[in-house]
């Protein structure tokens, strides 16, 4: 990929540097991006509808989108945007108030100011903008706007509104004012339906989806040395390089337990099942600052006597990397939401995640779960469980289906976490479950409890059989 001009200039002679330095301001020069950033991170030329900027972590696309939203800003007084991204604290510490975010990289006449209260970011001329989340796609309902960025949008939950779409399609049909109303949306690829079919858009309408690729690589000269060593240690060599660093889509990876067929083959939009059994699921991470992650899953699964004619759900995933201050309270938050019991495994980690939730929560219930010793070994069941289409993913959970459709026992050098938090769960509820799980009926506030049609559409592309094998 190309340099920016600043790097081209940085690469010269010193004394070729200092003549084309010579006379520029530095103020302007400093928020001028056209210096700053590489060509392939300019918006393409024509009267495109989405532009889909796809790369490895590191690339620049916070960056990016957040230079091209002050570009139209600017361009168009008084012109009103969507942002959206996977969470509302996603838009909000990333897109908006984040170190590439629009706040940061604005010079003090053009900055945005941003309200919390009503979700808005306004400019001094007039330009608009408010801020989503994937996870509520009613709120995209109603109102319009000129322009949208859409972050990381092959990670968003692609849950259905009351009338059935998601928050992309609502998107979408919302970015439809002005003359030329855009779509950027800047992401990892992530092996979803959502990825398959807007680059099969791109190939099929080229002038409707613009598709730039970049990777990690390309921004060396803007990333930290100890960035760059956290991010190639934990991907070079690896499966996940692929897509984490390459910013390409991810195959079939031969020897993983899991592949992506099966996941959707048994995926739901929505729970049709009464799910009495519950649990939260935790591997869990000790190190105060840690590399690898904490897994945290929410297991469901429906009450026959016979584990094997159970129906698993799974509900969430939640794993994070933090401290064990950190993650115990999102632990014991999850347990209180969906009122149910914590279990991690008895001889890798259950004393001690005990001890840690009783010291924040005494009426918390955690149990042990026994499996065997070996991840594959322990990890066998619960795939066959999958095979026989008794696991049901609810919506797409895409960290924890690229683990698991890139785990290759023996080979991959990253410990799984989700998938271990994964395994401890659907083995506590199918096939050996703890002392003391099991009983009366639980009430949770979840809205994936309710009792609802089966068959409604997800724009996941997969076979819709919510409660087709439950109970």
């Amino acid at each position: 990929m190309a340099p920016s001009l600043m790097e081209r200039i940085a690469l010269l002679p010193p004394r070729e540097r200092d003549e084309a330095l010579d006379g520029l301001d530095p103020e302007q020069v400093l928020w001028d991006w056209l210096a700053w950033g590489r060509p392939e991170q300019f918006a393409p030329p024509g009267e495109w509808n989405i532009w889909l900027a796809v790369a490895g972590r590191g690339w620049g696309k916070t960056r990016c989108g957040a230079e091209w939203v002050r570009e139209k800003a600017r361009e168009h007084p008084g012109c009103r945007f969507f942002f959206v991204a996977r969470t509302a604290a996603d838009v909000r510490d990333v897109m908006i108030q984040g170190e590439s975010g629009v706040v940061a990289i604005s010079p003090p006449s053009e900055r945005p100011v941003w309200h919390p209260s009503n979700r808005s970011l306004t400019w001094p001329n007039g330009s608009t903008a408010l801020a989503f989340s994937s996870e509520e796609p009613n709120q995209l309902r109603g109102p319009q706007s000129h322009f949208t960025w859409a972050d990381e949008a092959a990670a968003w939950k692609f849950t259905p509104d009351d009338s059935g779409l998601n928050a992309w399609d609502n998107v979408r049909v919302a970015t439809r004012l002005g003359e030329l109303p855009q779509i950027l949306a800047t992401t990892t690829p992530k092996r979803t339906p959502f990825m398959s079919s807007m680059l099969e858009e791109a190939t099929s309408k080229p002038e409707v989806v613009v598709v730039t690729r970049g990777t990690t690589y390309d921004n060396l000269a803007n990333l930290s040395a100890n960035y760059l060593d956290f991010i190639t240690g934990r991907y070079e060599g690896t499966h996940m390089a692929r897509q984490e660093l390459l910013g390409m889509m991810l195959e079939d990876i031969e020897g993983a337990l899991w592949t992506q067929e099966v996941i959707d083959d048994a995926r739901v939009d929505l729970v049709s099942a009464s799910l009495p059994l519950r649990v939260v699921a935790v591997d869990p991470s000790v190190a105060e600052d840690p590399t690898d992650e904490c897994g945290i899953v929410v297991v469901g699964a429906t009450p026959e006597r016979q584990l094997h004619q159970r129906q698993a759900y799974v509900l969430e995933d939640a794993s994070l990397r933090g401290s064990p201050e950190v993650w115990v309270k999102e632990v014991v938050r999850l347990a209180k939401k969906w009122r149910c019991p914590i279990v991690a495994e008895k001889n890798q980690g259950h004393a001690l995640i005990s001890l840690a939730i009783k010291n924040l929560d005494t009426r918390a219930t955690v149990l042990p779960v026994w499996s065997q010793v070996g991840k594959k070994l322990r990890a066998e069941p619960v795939m066959l469980a999958y095979e026989q289409g008794r696991v049901h993913h609810v919506g797409y959970l895409g960290e924890l289906e690229t683990q698991l459709t890139t785990w290759v026992p023996g080979e991959t050098r990253k410990s799984p976490d989700r998938l271990d938090a994964l395994v401890h769960g659907v083995t506590a509820l199918m096939i050996l479950p703890p002392r003391g799980l099991g009983g009366g009926r639980m009430r949770s506030t979840s809205p994936a409890h309710r009792q609802l049609p089966t068959g409604r559409g997800t724009g996941l592309g997969a076979r819709q059989v919510a409660g087709r094998r439950a109970a």
